[in-house]
């Protein structure tokens, strides 16, 4: 009987990466998609594509479902033996979406999450749940740090604690402004160690940075890098919120984050908390990430500063990804900024 392993999310940057990460590896992909990010951000942002293109594996299976129903999500436990793992990448991923529909974006994110994890305990106990979680569960507190501007990023002080590896997972999630997509992946978060620990499951939640990879369907309230580098290849103007676009951000490549993934799932541990993202190796502001587009495409590129920033938003943040190596050493990031950033652009150059 061939193994078995359940992705929510299945069409988003990561799911599709896993999806086909999991059909190299001689495995049945039981995918869960329904194509909310459409309704999220618009049609440019379906991802539609990437499900015609995964759905040509006949070791693919595809879910048309909604996480929220748990008797929709049932039925899958139940007729599916051989499952190896749950890696649940769904989600509504954007802060700034979030403040239109709270309800929803709770819902989709933490309660859905609660589905989930019910389902596990009553069905697969034994099985490796693997969350998405984000570093937007610290909130803003990152901002009240010293730093120090310079031509095109803001950088922290060589003196603090982080400057070297970046944020590690001693950070307090308290006192601070998080957004309220912030507050519902936290929820799930928390929810996702207490099962962990709780009922001695083996969980995790991999609270990332910035996601990317060619398989993004960036939109301008979500997907960062993706949505830069379309912009600039079909020359439209991208709007920068606030920090004069100096703001850091560190970016791991989707294809490093499902290599995470499996060193996890073949050694797992039981309500653990990681923070992953691209670390001092790949991190930019979003003045830097333009300058590199320029000098590959060898055009200018059309942006606008914004006074006004994303309420939330974090002025500069670099995740400390040596928890993770340190507990799982044969893991190695293979993407840097400008691999990832070279890559969009070809991509989009199709």
């Amino acid at each position: 009987m061939k193994k078995k392993i359940l992705i929510t999310g299945s069409c988003g940057l990561v799911g599709s990466e896993l999806v086909n990460f999991f059909l190299k590896k001689k495995y049945i992909v039981l995918g869960i998609d329904n194509n909310l990010r459409k309704y999220f951000f618009g049609k440019n942002s379906s991802t539609i594509w990437i499900k015609k293109i995964i759905s040509k594996n006949k070791n693919y299976r595809h879910f048309n479902i909604d996480i929220r129903e748990i008797n929709e999500l049932e039925k899958i436990f139940k007729s599916n033996k051989n499952i190896k793992a749950i890696i649940h990448t769904a989600a509504q991923p954007s802060h700034d979406w979030a403040k239109k529909e709270p309800i929803v974006d709770f819902d989709i994110n933490a309660k859905a999450t609660l589905n989930l994890l019910e389902l596990v305990r009553k069905y697969k106990k034994n099985l490796p749940f693997i969350f998405m979680s984000t570093n937007k569960v610290y909130g803003d507190s990152i901002n009240n740090k010293k730093f120090i501007e310079k031509k095109y990023r803001y950088e922290i002080s060589k003196n603090d604690e982080f400057f070297k590896y970046g944020v590690d997972e001693k950070f307090s999630i308290d006192q601070s402004k998080h957004s309220l997509f912030g507050v519902s992946k936290t929820s799930a978060d928390l929810l996702v160690q207490e099962y962990g620990k709780y009922f001695n499951m083996k969980t995790v939640c991999f609270r990332c940075g910035c996601l990317t990879g060619p398989n993004h369907s960036g939109a301008e309230l979500h997907g960062f890098l993706s949505y830069l580098v379309k912009c600039y290849v079909f020359n439209k103007e991208y709007k920068i919120f606030g920090y004069k676009g100096k703001q850091v951000r560190d970016n791991i490549h989707s294809n490093d984050l499902a290599h995470i993934i499996w060193e996890f799932i073949k050694k797992p541990k039981r309500g653990e908390v990681y923070n992953i993202g691209g670390g001092r190796k790949s991190n930019c502001s979003v003045l830097e990430a333009i300058k590199i587009c320029e000098k590959i495409g060898k055009k200018k590129f059309r942006y606008k500063v914004l006074k006004n920033k994303r309420i939330g938003d974090h002025k500069w943040w670099i995740s400390n990804n040596n928890k993770f190596k340190k507990h799982y050493p044969n893991w190695k990031q293979s993407y840097n900024i400008k691999n990832i950033i070279e890559e969009l652009y070809s991509f989009y150059n199709k």
